[in-house]
């Protein structure tokens, strides 16, 4: 088993207990899509693009009062080390729903009504902790596609290893590690929009893993931000 954890509370990628990976996140990157963003969140290669609002098909699936919200999350074969089968696997479907209904609260659909927004996510590169990665990415490409929003949604997971509770779980961490728990954070607004939990804290470690989650979504809400700033004010400046 690898230390996750050494006697000085350093951990095993050198990052301190409260310390992000390194985030660095482009704006529109892709031509054919309405919005687009890509995210390197630690070593996870991360592509999400957005189509829509667009006529739902099949016709039926359309709802009269309101637009739809339509996910899909997918790992590339060679996103992982041993090749992954391309078709869609349980996880993903379920991803695919997390995520969808993580986004949801802050996506205003009524003014589309009879339409879709789908969003595509497309994992080039895996390494613990893809679904709040995903969900940055997702949030910054419905942005720039122009979908009204009552917020960004912004996200990152806490977790516990070698008994202490700690932010932004790595893949050594979450597969040999004590709890993970992503969480997605509304933060103008101070609402979760996704908390699941995987292993067993106390009723104290639970609530520092939450507020710890929670701080580590306002530090990525920062990063969205500046890079929306990023394409969107330096374009007016040129």
């Amino acid at each position: 088993m690898t230390q996750l954890m050494n006697e000085n509370g350093i951990r095993c990628d050198g990052r301190r207990v409260d310390q992000l990976r390194n985030i660095s996140i482009k704006v529109g990157v892709l031509k054919n899509a309405d919005g687009s963003a890509y995210i390197e969140f630690g070593k996870n290669k991360i592509l999400a693009g957005v189509f829509g609002p667009r006529d739902v098909h099949p016709k039926h699936m359309a709802n009269q009062d309101s637009g739809i919200l339509r996910c899909r999350y997918h790992m590339s074969p060679f996103s992982v080390t041993e090749r992954k089968n391309p078709a869609p696997s349980r996880r993903e479907i379920e991803i695919s729903k997390v995520i969808k209904e993580a986004l949801l609260p802050a996506v205003i659909l009524k003014d589309f009504p009879r339409t879709v927004v789908d969003v595509f996510i497309e994992v080039l590169q895996a390494d613990g902790g893809t679904r709040c990665a995903a969900l940055d990415a997702a949030s910054i490409a419905l942005v720039d596609a122009g979908i009204p929003m009552r917020d960004l949604v912004s996200a990152c997971a806490a977790g516990k290893v070698a008994d202490q509770i700690v932010l932004d779980i790595n893949n050594e961490e979450d597969q040999e590690g004590q709890a993970d728990m992503p969480i997605a954070y509304m933060p103008n607004l101070g609402k979760i929009t996704l908390m699941q939990l995987d292993g067993i804290l106390s009723p104290s470690e639970y609530k520092k893993c939450v507020q710890t989650g929670i701080n580590g979504c306002k530090l990525v809400y920062e990063m969205q931000r500046k890079a929306l700033m990023d394409k969107y004010f330096t374009n007016e400046i040129q």
